[in-house]
């Protein structure tokens, strides 16, 4: 198969050195080969968390760790808020729900961030503290939108809620700091910014969030963060893990920060900055508003007479460029271009150049050579003075 540069927001584009790791042979995982490479990948994701406390590894994808998330700390019958921000906050809330949570929604227009001052207005409000958890999106790669963490976070101030973040698409590619927000749980997930196929969702809990678990009653099995913390404990985990991907994650892991977290957080930047400048640049009208942009994922509304099934179309049989499209009810209205994954800058230039072409053979002529060359003057100027 010709090999394809995923711009879509996951699974992405996998380094050599990740997929050979997976081809390394069986081990028994219960065994203590298996014990010692759980430990270094939980003790390697706490600085990537932010946070002292527990990480706990599932076999499986993030709405799996977000479903954990809810069914271990919350009781039926419960209320909580949810700010959803886009499909994934509302698959959150909707998780909620099927675990028979009173699920009250902070409404936000998709595009936006959430408001720190309508969070804090409603909790506010709830002097007899019936909201018992807070459920929040850290980045959407939906709607391209990323919210402000610390901002939230102080919104959030001193109510007592349990407060579970979705931070599947955003974890690793800015700076998190799970402790000194004082979020309780966090989850994140392998083929997202640290560019691992899928398999295993890595699930963050602090002190706090434990004594919430120990109190839910919400029936869980497979995904019971309870049992997956006794078997932690042994160097293992509950059920059969995937332990190629595990193999993965390590290696993955040790990149990263070899890397340097500042590093990653920078390409990251780089990457969606050069492409919302060429979308400026081709008249082409970012989704996410200012100052709600995301750097893993850049959404774009497709111009006025253009087909985004045929786009995204001739990038991949002509290119081999993948872009996202939308969901939902923006499907046939964005594309989703992602910065996630082993793609260098060469690769975003390769795709962006291959956007303006197909976009110009599609009747829209603003995507030119400036256009390109915008995209292009940030990746290069960056580069030169890194190096």
């Amino acid at each position: 198969m010709r090999k394809q540069l995923l711009f879509i927001p996951g699974p992405v584009t996998c380094a050599p050195a990740i997929l050979e790791a997976m081809a390394t042979p069986m081990i028994d995982h219960r065994g203590p080969e298996f014990a010692r490479l759980i430990a270094r990948i939980e003790t390697g994701m706490k600085p990537i968390f932010g946070t002292q406390g527990d990480v706990v590894v599932l076999g499986s994808s993030g709405t799996g760790g977000l479903e954990a998330a809810v069914s271990s700390a919350f009781s039926p019958g419960q209320k909580v808020l949810a700010c959803p921000v886009g499909v994934f906050g509302k698959r959150l809330a909707k998780i909620a729900s099927t675990f028979g949570l009173d699920v009250e929604v902070l409404e936000t227009p998709f595009g936006s961030a959430v408001d720190p001052r309508a969070l804090a207005t409603r909790l506010r409000a709830d002097t007899s503290h019936e909201i018992a958890g807070i459920l929040l999106t850290h980045n959407e790669t939906s709607t391209g939108v990323q919210n402000d963490m610390a901002a939230l976070a102080a919104a959030i101030g001193t109510h007592p809620a349990t407060t579970i973040v979705d931070s599947v698409s955003g974890l690793g590619a800015s700076a998190f700091e799970m402790d000194a927000w004082k979020f309780d749980i966090v989850v994140t997930a392998s083929q997202k910014a640290l560019a691992v196929p899928p398999g295993a969702a890595m699930v963050a809990i602090g002190t706090r969030g434990w004594k919430r678990i120990e109190k839910a009653t919400c029936p869980s099995f497979y995904l019971d963060l309870r049992r997956a913390r006794e078997f932690a404990v042994l160097g293992q985990t509950p059920w059969t893990p995937p332990v190629s991907i595990a193999y993965a994650l390590d290696v993955a892991i040790d990149r990263y920060h070899t890397d340097g977290a500042s590093n990653v957080y920078a390409r990251h930047d780089r990457y969606a900055r050069a492409m919302r400048a060429f979308a400026e640049a081709a008249g082409i009208e970012l989704f996410s508003q200012p100052g709600a942009h995301s750097v893993t994922v850049v959404a774009m509304k497709v111009p006025a007479g253009i087909d985004v099934s045929a786009i995204r179309g001739a990038l991949r049989d002509r290119y081999g460029v993948i872009l996202g499209g939308g969901q939902a009810e923006l499907k046939g209205k964005i594309v989703r271009m992602g910065t996630m994954g082993d793609l260098g800058a060469d690769d975003v230039g390769f795709g962006i150049d291959s956007f303006a072409s197909v976009l110009r053979e599609h009747g829209h002529a603003a995507a030119n050579a400036a256009a390109v060359d915008a995209a292009r003057a940030i990746l290069d100027t960056t580069l030169v003075a890194a190096g």
